[in-house]
């Protein structure tokens, strides 16, 4: 049996520490299923658990702490011919445990060693999320305040479909290993062992008192019938096949020949519930329209029902490449949260710059060219204010025109949509 171990790399774990045992027990396992190495990554994070990735002649990834699963999940959805296999250690697991809760709910053909010492070991001994509560370690009591996480039982609930708890000492280990790899799907298997370089030095643990353990705990050893289903990436690749019809891309064909256009820059300052993104998108179809390059950045709450909501669009004969708005050309104030978001900007406004603001709202000084308007006067409803305020846009001819807007409204709106539009922008044109 070929051995993939690197002759180059030594093992260089602590004297008596448990992963040199489970590094050769993953070699046999490789070894008895005749794994192609170049088929076959090894997938760590930080800890001493992440020094695998360096002991194999096989591909490797080495992360960040904790996300190790996030990789492996790609690399496998990416090449579904790969072998995937992840080491972490019980820090890694605590760091990352969203990660290994969604890895057993989507059930990808990856197997995931944690390699349980009870505590971070390359960082001091501090507790860990499976460090026993009675447990001496380098976090003082901390870990006296908390009780240990079973993540098999965890993983069981999840839906991971193959769970085993072993030592790492276990004659039988590279066995477990192999039975592991071989199921289809998601395969979890937790082996303890000692950190002779840290927990071991104020806590008494032997193989006989890991074996005591597990033989105290519920039995994980093989496959969890009641989450057995189809391995992800497959059920995935099904799914997608069977899917023959797609949303068609929207285009905005060029309609309109604007000559001498300047680029433009407007904000739109106003409210939740105002339509200000909708507002925001007919500006940027009417640009397309006139086959300008457009770009819009809209600032809400993330409670989107309440609070500011700001649209900032820019419209230019030519590339944009920052975003950013620089000299707003048009400025429509509809509300007072709105222009408290964007207060600065009304102080460099040019005299030259159009302003449209409610009667409502109140705006800082500035030497911009303002025009106030009554919307409550002339009954149209507070949700509309935004649609409004572009006919007045229009009429006046910044930034946009009537003919652009009516092309924008048209291809952002059905029929019956576009002709309650209209019924808005009318009674302003």
């Amino acid at each position: 049996m070929n051995s993939y171990l690197n002759k180059t790399r030594p093992l260089v774990y602590c004297p008596g520490c448990t992963h040199e045992k489970i590094t050769k027990g993953l070699d046999k396992a490789f070894g008895h299923l005749n794994l192609p190495a170049n088929k076959t990554v090894i997938v760590t994070d930080i800890g001493c658990s992440g020094l695998f990735d360096t002991f194999f002649n096989v591909h490797a990834l080495h992360g960040i702490h904790g996300r190790a699963l996030t990789y492996a999940s790609g690399l496998k959805l990416a090449d579904p011919e790969l072998n995937v296999i992840v080491t972490m250690g019980d820090g890694g697991l605590g760091i990352g445990g969203a990660h290994v809760l969604a890895s057993c709910r989507k059930n990808l053909d990856i197997t995931l060693i944690i390699l349980n010492n009870f505590n971070f070991g390359m960082t001091g001994g501090q507790y860990s999320a499976t460090t026993p509560t009675d447990a001496m370690v380098g976090s003082d009591f901390l870990n006296h305040a908390e009780i240990p996480i079973d993540i098999c039982a965890v993983a069981e609930s999840a839906g991971a479909t193959y769970i085993a708890k072993c030592s790492g000492h276990d004659a039988d280990l590279s066995q477990k290993i192999t039975d592991a790899i071989e199921h289809k799907g998601f395969s979890i298997i937790e082996t303890l062992g000692m950190c002779t370089g840290r927990y071991t030095k104020r806590n008494q643990l032997t193989p006989k008192t890991l074996d005591q353990m597990i033989n105290s705990l519920p039995e994980r050893s093989g496959v969890i019938e009641k989450n057995q289903r189809p391995e992800y990436g497959e059920r995935y690749r099904a799914l997608a096949k069977e899917r023959n019809t797609f949303p068609e891309a929207v285009t905005i064909e060029k309609k309109i020949d604007l000559k001498n256009y300047q680029r433009q820059e407007v904000v739109i300052l106003g409210s939740a519930g105002m339509r200000i993104v909708t507002a925001g998108d007919i500006v940027c179809y009417a640009g397309l329209c006139a086959g300008m390059n457009v770009s819009m950045k809209n600032d809400y709450n993330i409670t989107v029902l309440r609070g500011q909501s700001v649209s900032e669009i820019l419209i230019s004969p030519e590339r944009i490449g920052y975003t950013g708005i620089e000299s707003p050309t048009v400025v429509l104030a509809l509300s007072d949260e709105g222009v408290q978001r964007r207060k600065k900007i009304f102080a460099t406004l040019k005299p030259d710059t159009f302003v449209l603001k409610e009667k409502s709202v109140s705006i800082p000084e500035t030497s911009a060219d303002v025009v106030e308007i009554d919307f409550r006067e002339l009954k149209i409803k507070k949700q509309d204010w935004a649609l409004a305020s572009l006919g007045v846009m229009a009429k006046k001819e910044k930034a946009i025109n009537k003919e652009t807007l009516n092309h924008a409204l048209k291809a952002r709106f059905n029929e019956k949509v576009y002709q309650i539009a209209m019924e808005t922008i009318e009674k302003m044109t």
